[in-house]
């Protein structure tokens, strides 16, 4: 890994010019930058030094990035430390950001998969960046209890109330990314069209519901596109946003899922066991009711016999 002097990326970032700001993280910019040779690199600042949390997010990048090893995880390139700079330099991804995975190792949980993480390079392949807010999973703990980090509307509901991490929290938010890409909404933006009230998956699941699903798709697609493979992928999306975390399939399954395998046994299990849920909801319910109507009928018949 380079060490880069801070005169190196100021000048080929022409002095972190605003001109050249390609994206923002949580805790500064990321600037196109040229090096020697004219080799083109994209530079993370990391800014407001007394911030808490800024120091251990770069700690945190270097270290997962340096364990980590995925042809589709971002390779650091270098950095760079002043006593008032903390600077990231990774290769420069010319397509952008999509706006996790299996065989990783050691496993990671991000805690913030979502579109702007997710770069393109000049092939078009994925790879996935941005981990200041990412954890290690130990081999023999596959929970852990953080701080909560990301954006609502991809945050898992039970890392939202608890801060418990686990690799599902990642398939929750694959999930919402999905929806993003069929929709060509933002999370945040799901569920408002057409003056639609309640949560975003509770929409998508009623649309799903009411074979709708031409409506979900993002209008710049123009019809063309696999209404079978359409149906698939909300399918998958709904597989992998169910509230329960023991629900969702692991990302292993969800890869096999999209590849054509196992989704059909997936997706029929899926509704056997909501199915079954229901059935145990209403059968609570009446013997709830029951119970009700027994001591309702106890309480008339000592009205009505009166005081022995």
């Amino acid at each position: 890994m380079k060490r880069f002097q801070f005169r190196e990326l100021q000048i080929a970032t022409n002095n972190f010019s605003s001109k050249n700001i390609i994206g923002k993280v949580g805790f500064g910019n990321v600037y196109r930058g040229y090096i020697q040779d004219g080799i083109v690199v994209a530079v993370k600042r990391l800014k407001d030094g007394n911030a808490v949390g800024w120091e251990i997010q770069f700690q945190t990048e270097v270290e997962m990035i340096s364990l980590a090893v995925h042809r589709n995880l971002l390779r650091l390139y270098g950095l760079c430390m002043t006593a008032t700079e903390r600077l990231l330099v990774y290769p420069y991804m010319s397509n952008g950001s999509v706006r996790t995975s299996k065989q990783c190792d050691p496993k990671i949980i991000h805690r913030d998969v979502k579109a702007a993480n997710i770069l393109l390079d000049e092939y078009c392949e994925p790879v996935v960046g941005d981990f200041g807010w990412a954890k290690l999973l130990n081999h023999w703990d596959s929970r852990i209890t953080t701080a909560v980090r990301g954006i609502v509307g991809h945050i898992a509901p039970e890392y939202l109330s608890t801060g418990q991490s686990s690799e599902k929290i990642d398939v929750f938010g694959f999930g919402i990314l999905l929806l993003e890409l069929i929709t060509g909404q933002r999370a945040l933006e799901l569920g408002k069209a057409a003056n639609q009230k309640g949560a975003m998956l509770d929409w998508v699941t009623k649309i799903h519901q009411e074979k709708k699903l031409d409506t979900l798709v993002d209008k710049d697609l123009e019809n063309n596109y696999d209404r079978i493979e359409l149906e698939e992928m909300v399918r998958v999306a709904l597989l992998c946003t169910q509230y329960l975390s023991s629900h969702r399939p692991k990302m292993s399954e969800v890869v096999q899922m999209l590849e054509g395998d196992g989704f059909v046994e997936k997706w029929e299990a899926s509704q056997r066991a909501k199915a079954m849920s229901r059935a145990n909801e209403f059968s609570s319910s009446e013997r709830y009711s029951d119970r009700t109507d027994d001591s309702s009928l106890l309480v008339q018949a000592m009205e009505l016999s009166g005081p022995q």
